[in-house]
């Protein structure tokens, strides 16, 4: 069961943007590896900053990266 109704798109993002590794997004982010692992399980949800930090690595909206799913 999932931690949080935010779902993402974090993982195809970072195989569709090179193969970006968890590290590399993290970097870039100002965040852990372990954050990045947590978000792309579902057990965390993002500040708005890092939300938007996210979707400016891939160059998309955050809409594209999160959604809300209702339970």
């Amino acid at each position: 069961m999932a931690g949080t109704p935010i779902a993402n798109e974090i993982r195809r993002l970072r195989f569709e943007h090179g193969e970006m590794t968890q590290e590399a997004l993290a970097r870039v982010c100002g965040v852990t590896r372990q954050t990045i692992i947590a978000l792309e399980a579902g057990k965390y949800a993002p500040s708005l900053e890092l939300a938007f930090r996210i979707a400016r690595a891939f160059g998309v909206g955050v809409e594209v990266v999160f959604r809300w799913e209702d339970a």
